[in-house]
């Protein structure tokens, strides 16, 4: 641990300084992390991935944080710049205050079909010139390595909705700001800041009346057991997307063998996390049924119709009425 802290503090001291040769070895040590303390989330079933096929090649020797080194993501992406990470994830959120805007793209409701319609969008030309832009824009301090998800995200609350206007009224724990909170205003929603430690508490007193996420993370919390999340409306509003960013001062020193390692070791992680995800998208519905809770399926026609509006004046506003065309073209 002595020896480890203070590598952490010589590479912080020395700026982004390059990956570290293991004790003579050869192989580069990287520092990978990610925020999640759970260390059966599809995150963390990802960076193991990524260790253990990138170690394999004998080029890296990659250490794992989960939620180690920061639990907060605007906390990590301080540590890549700084040198105190190599890789990290990190939702697309926390770039449109740093002044990335056309990041919020994956912040739009109601985008994408299914995952097959996101895994094409991300895996392809939308996703290639997102991640040129983020490059570009961080001033080329990191790049992106690969596309992640958090899951597909559903209301629960206190009642279920099957209709636009079953929303009207409800005290919704969802951002207060930007796309995602205009699009719950739009449809008669009230968007309320809770913190999601705070969020049990919240729905167990009436502070909210529901919230929305993914099943892999609410039903862990036990969400669907309070008064005010019993039920589950698949909504399926939003396909998330992760973004696992690598510095670039790290992938600059790469020799080609080294980066052809690193990509496929990349690649091998960014489909075990993938696929951990989507098998835990079912295990916890499941859990959630088998508890008590109560789920519905929704018509999402009149859903999506609220959200095209939202999605055009968003890409008009931000020049990204192609990318948006793209995306609908995939489907």
């Amino acid at each position: 641990m002595k020896k480890y802290l203070a590598l952490l503090v010589a590479t912080a001291l020395f700026g982004c300084g390059e990956s570290n040769d293991t004790a003579g070895s050869g192989a580069l040590h990287l520092v990978a992390a990610h925020n999640q303390t759970n260390v059966s989330s599809p995150y963390q079933t990802g960076m193991l991935k990524l260790k253990e096929v990138a170690d394999q090649s004998g080029l890296f020797d990659v250490e794992v944080h989960a939620g180690t080194i920061g639990t907060n993501e605007s906390e990590l992406v301080e540590k890549l710049v700084l040198g105190g990470a190599d890789v990290v994830l990190v939702s697309p959120g926390f770039m449109t205050s740093s002044g990335i805007d056309e990041v919020d793209l994956f912040s739009l409701l109601y985008l994408f079909d299914d995952y097959s319609h996101w895994e094409k969008v991300v895996d392809g030309e939308v996703g290639k010139k997102v991640a040129d832009i983020i490059y570009t824009k961080s001033g080329e301090k990191y790049r992106v390595a690969g596309y992640w998800t958090a899951g597909v995200r559903h209301w629960y609350g206190k009642r279920p909705i099957n209709t636009i206007e079953d929303a009207k009224g409800l005290k919704i724990r969802t951002q207060t700001s930007g796309v995602v909170s205009q699009y719950w205003k739009d449809i008669g929603a009230i968007p309320t800041s809770v913190a999601w430690a705070e969020l049990y508490q919240a729905l167990s007193s009436n502070v909210v009346d529901g919230a929305e996420n993914a099943y892999p993370y609410f039903i862990p919390m036990e969400h669907h057991k309070t008064s005010n999340g019993k039920y589950i409306s698949e909504t399926g509003h939003d396909y998330t997307t992760r973004l696992l960013l690598v510095r670039n001062s790290v992938w600059e020193s790469f020799s080609d063998e080294q980066r052809a390692a690193f990509d496929k070791a990349v690649t091998a992680a960014t489909d075990a996390e993938r696929q951990a995800l989507y098998a835990q998208e079912s295990e916890f519905k499941q859990k959630a049924i088998d508890d008590g809770a109560i789920v519905n399926s929704v018509e999402r026609g009149p859903f999506i119709e609220k959200a095209v509006a939202i999605q055009d004046e968003w890409a008009a506003k931000h020049g990204m009425t192609d990318v948006i065309e793209t995306i609908r073209q995939a489907r």
